[in-house]
């Protein structure tokens, strides 16, 4: 047995009640779909990560305190990607390598 009215108006009712729903429905799908394709063009584009980083001192004004291999797991937030060139030249001027990635080993300065 259902559970639908027996009358017209309130079957009439129902019916623009579902086919609402059923709108917001689809536009919920809608949108899901096109957060999942958001997501899927921002992972396949990503930028790769940086080869090298610098790990910045404490505040704006201070030196940089590290150098590391990019992908380091002990590297700072608030250390920035930089070219090969310049992590060179940071550990040439003195600023410490990370003792855990070693980019000294990895840039050749010292023999790992």
């Amino acid at each position: 047995m259902t559970d639908l009215p027996p009358d017209l108006p309130r079957l009439r009712t129902l019916e623009t009640w579902l086919a609402y729903t059923l709108d917001e429905v689809r536009a919920a799908i809608a949108l899901a779909e096109q957060r999942e394709r958001e997501q899927q063009h921002g992972r396949e584009h990503r930028p790769p990560p940086p080869e090298w980083l610098l790990e910045q001192g404490l505040n704006r004004d201070s030196p940089p305190v590290q150098v590391h291999v990019g992908g380091c797991w002990n590297a700072a937030k608030r250390s920035k990607g930089v070219t090969r060139d310049d992590a060179l030249r940071a550990l040439t001027q003195g600023v410490r390598a990370c003792s855990a990635c070693r980019p000294d080993t990895e840039l050749g300065i010292l023999d790992g």
